[in-house]
């Protein structure tokens, strides 16, 4: 009976002791701001604060294991080496065959990220101030000039309106060459020599130019400057020069739209590459590229166009983990406490 009772302990502190050691987890994540990164030597972010809610829930005693990638992340995963992954992991058919996820922790989606330069709209004044528009301004009003002075040469001993020296020639010579082009002149300061009628002619007939020129040059810098500078949808991504992360659920989508990209291997190189101007435009996760163009690209860089193709990010687990009850249970006693909410409302405002 002794013996009994004796082994009955023993088999309960090994089962208790067993527990204690199955809720010490080792949680693999990657630097992803703002969803998973170190500030001031301290864990912090979306994830690491949901995560942290989801251990004071469940009594856990859990160590971080940051590591470069996220593809090193999930096979920490898949391998069993960590007991769960959290950061913005997006749930995907492909990947619920390689391990298990909980219900959804956060909606996303993917946007895109340009310089900010390219973000601007063509405007009248950008078109008014360009340097081709100077040019062709300067262009007309030296023909003017030119053309009032020639008519001055020829009319300044039959027109009293020319009968000026030269020195004091010049502006009303200009001023009558304006108004022959704006105004269609002045009948009582029509050219009275054979060569002033003719040159007369000329001017007005060149005024017709001038002003379609003027006209034609505002209209191709507004429309050049929308064609070649503006990325606003996927749709103008073809051409362009586009970053996103290797195996990402972004390369995935660029791939079925026979998108040309550059893929990189993680956040920071892709980051590196759109501040040293190799790209034209980045397609990531929204809430990613909308932290750093925020924070880090505030200068930069600019959102454009909306969130597309619409994703959930989980927490992964390996397959037939027993975990995975338990978190999903706390996850849905944290949204009804009102937890998830004000750890959201920390880090994005509130929701829509």
């Amino acid at each position: 009976m002794k013996r009994a009772f004796y082994a009955l302990i023993c088999l309960t502190f090994a089962v208790l002791a067993q527990q204690s050691m199955a809720q010490s987890l080792t949680v693999t994540t990657v630097t992803r701001p703002p969803f998973s990164y170190v500030e001031d030597g301290a864990e912090t972010g979306f994830s690491m604060d949901l995560l942290a809610a989801l251990a004071e829930a469940l009594n856990w005693d859990y160590s971080i294991n940051r590591v470069d990638s996220f593809s090193d992340m999930l096979e920490a995963v898949q391998n069993g080496s960590a007991d769960l992954a959290v950061a913005n992991i997006s749930i995907t058919a492909l990947r619920e065959t390689q391990m298990d996820f909980s219900q959804p922790i956060f909606e996303a989606g993917l946007q895109i990220m340009v310089p900010s330069e390219a973000a601007r709209q063509p405007s009248l004044l950008h078109a008014l101030l360009s340097k081709e528009l100077f040019i062709a301004i300067g262009l007309a009003f030296a023909i003017l000039l030119g053309g009032g002075m020639l008519m001055w040469s020829f009319e300044r001993s039959a027109q009293p309106y020319f009968d000026r020296k030269l020195n004091e020639a010049w502006f009303p010579s200009f001023w009558w060459a304006l108004n022959l082009v704006v105004n269609g002149g002045f009948e009582e300061r029509m050219p009275r020599t054979p060569f002033g009628r003719l040159l007369g002619v000329v001017l007005v007939v060149s005024s017709l130019f001038i002003v379609s020129v003027f006209t034609a040059r505002i209209t191709s810098v507004m429309t050049v400057d929308a064609i070649t500078g503006s990325v606003n949808s996927v749709n103008d991504l073809y051409g362009k020069s586009v970053g996103t992360i290797t195996d990402s659920t972004a390369a995935s989508f660029l791939n079925r739209r026979d998108i040309e990209f550059t893929g990189y291997p993680g956040l920071e190189q892709m980051l590196d590459a759109f501040q040293s101007k190799q790209l034209d435009a980045v397609v990531f996760d929204a809430p990613i590229l909308s932290y750093y163009a925020a924070h880090e690209g505030r200068r930069t860089a600019s959102m454009t166009g909306g969130v597309f193709l619409r994703e959930n990010y989980g927490i992964a687990f390996p397959t037939g983990s027993p975990l995975v009850e338990d978190v999903n249970q706390a996850l849905l006693s944290l949204r009804e406490d009102g937890t998830y909410d004000e750890i959201y409302r920390k880090w994005f405002g509130m929701r829509n």
